[in-house]
C-alpha cells in the first residue's frame, strides 16, 4: 500500500540525515546539515539522525537529532538499507532524507521508488550524473567545457610508482581513493603505504594525480536539476587535518570560481547538493580537484552566511523555485573544534542492541504502513 505524501508544511518536516559522526580528522557532514536544520528559525520540524556506528556523536546529541537510528554499512547493499528503513518507517514518519556519504548514494538512488511510496521525498543526483562526475572521468568532463583538471591514472599495482628517469611522472603525486582520501606523497616508498592503507580501507582502484601547489577554494550549492545552480556558498582553506579536511576556512566572493561551478552543473544538470573543490595555483588559475555529490562538512558555513543550504533543499523539494537567498558575504570564518559528549552506558547499550538512540514518542507511530521491496 502507497502512503501518500501529506500535505505538510516543509517547515514542520521530519528530516532523517545520514553521515552523523563527529570524527576530528574526517567529520561526516550530516552533523553540520542537522546543525543546520536544527539552527534554522524558520524550520519547526524534527531531524532524525542515521548513523553506520554506535560512537556515531550526531544519533546522541540531542541539541543536533531528536533521535537517532542505525543502519547497516553500505557495503551490505540497498536491499538491506530498505529492510531497515521500512523498519525505521513502521515507528516514525520521515518526510525527508537527506544523504551525506558518496559511499550509500547508490544505494539510495536504488531504493529511491520505494522511499517515494512510503512518502519520503529525495533531492539527489541519479546514476548517470554520479558516473559523469567520478573521479577518474574528470579529465573527459573539464576538456568538454574547458575546465583545468589535473590528469588522473587509475592504479592497482603499487610497482606503478617506481617512476623511471624516462618516466612522465613525478614526485610529489597525490594517491587518493574513489571514495575518500587523498594524500599528497613525496617519494614511492610513501606512495606505496598510501596506496595499501586506501586500498585496504575503499578497494581498488586507486587514483593518482600529479601534485598541484596552490590553495584551495571549495564551492557548495544545489543543482535545480535542470542546469542552474542555487546558493553558491564557497571558502578558502585555512587550516586541515592529516586528511586534507577543512578545519577553518573563511568565505569567499569569487568570480572565477563560481563561473566554472556553474558550468559543471550546467554540463551535467546536476541534481541536488554537491560540493566542487579546487586549487588555485600560483599563476590565479582554477584547477577542479574533485565533485563531491552531497554537502561538506563545513556546510555550517552556509547558515553562517545566511545561506541555509539545507534549508533551501527543503524548499525545493516542497515545489518553491523563487528561494530567496541572502547575497553572499565574503569574510566569515569558520574554526572547526572538538567537544566531549556526555552519554550514558543504558542510551549507548541501547542503541548497540536496539539500532535506536531513544524511544519513539507514541504520535509519531500513527498511521503508518509498510510495503516490500
Amino acid at each position: 500500500m502507497t502512503t501518500p505524501i501529506p500535505m505538510t508544511p516543509w517547515s514542520q518536516w521530519t528530516v532523517a540525515v545520514t553521515g552523523m559522526n563527529a570524527r576530528p580528522d574526517n567529520p561526516g557532514p550530516g552533523y553540520a546539515v542537522a546543525r543546520c536544520l536544527e539552527e534554522a528559525p524558520e524550520f519547526k520540524g524534527r531531524v532524525i539522525g542515521l548513523g553506520y556506528d554506535v560512537l556515531d556523536a550526531g544519533l546522541h546529541h540531542r541539541g543536533v537529532s531528536d533521535n537517532g537510528y542505525l543502519l547497516p554499512y553500505p557495503s551490505s547493499g540497498a536491499a538491506a538499507l530498505w529492510d531497515r528503513l521500512s523498519d525505521i518507517l513502521d515507528q516514525v514518519r520521515i518526510d525527508v532524507i537527506i544523504p551525506c556519504l558518496d559511499s550509500e548514494l547508490l544505494n539510495f538512488i536504488a531504493i529511491k521508488d520505494n522511499l517515494a511510496k512510503r512518502g519520503v521525498r529525495l533531492l539527489m543526483p541519479d546514476k548517470a550524473m554520479l558516473a559523469a562526475r567520478n573521479k577518474d572521468r574528470l579529465p573527459d568532463l573539464c576538456a568538454a567545457i574547458d575546465i583545468k583538471t589535473p590528469r588522473c591514472e587509475r592504479v592497482t599495482d603499487p610497482a606503478f610508482f617506481d617512476f623511471g628517469q624516462d618516466s612522465d611522472w613525478h614526485y610529489p603525486v597525490v594517491v587518493k581513493g574513489v571514495f575518500y582520501d587523498a594524500y599528497v606523497v613525496h617519494g614511492p616508498e610513501e606512495a606505496r603505504m598510501r596506496f595499501h592503507q586506501i586500498a585496504a580501507q575503499w578497494g581498488y582502484p586507486i587514483l593518482v594525480q600529479p601534485f598541484v601547489a596552490g590553495e584551495e577554494y571549495n564551492l557548495t550549492a544545489l543543482g535545480d536539476g535542470q542546469g542552474g545552480m542555487i546558493g553558491a556558498v564557497s571558502m578558502r582553506k585555512r587550516a586541515v587535518t592529516e586528511k586534507g579536511k577543512a578545519w577553518a576556512g573563511i568565505s569567499t566572493l569569487d568570480p572565477q570560481l563560481q563561473e566554472a561551478s556553474a558550468k559543471l552543473i550546467a554540463a551535467l544538470k546536476w541534481q541536488g547538493p554537491l560540493e566542487i573543490e579546487t586549487l588555485r595555483d600560483h599563476d590565479g588559475a582554477i584547477h577542479l580537484i574533485e565533485i563531491n555529490p552531497r554537502f561538506p562538512a563545513w556546510i555550517y558555513l552556509s547558515h553562517g552566511v545566511g545561506r541555509n543550504l539545507p534549508v533551501a533543499l527543503l524548499q525545493l523539494l516542497a515545489g518553491e523555485r523563487d528561494i530567496a537567498l541572502k547575497p553572499a558575504e565574503a569574510g566569515t570564518l569558520f574554526i572547526r573544534y572538538a567537544q566531549d559528549l556526555i552519554v550514558t552506558l543504558d542510551a549507548l547499550a541501547g542503541i548497540t542492541m536496539d539500532g535506536q538512540s531513544v524511544p519513539v514518542p507514541p504520535y509519531l507511530a500513527s498511521g503508518l504502513t509498510s510495503t516490500s521491496l
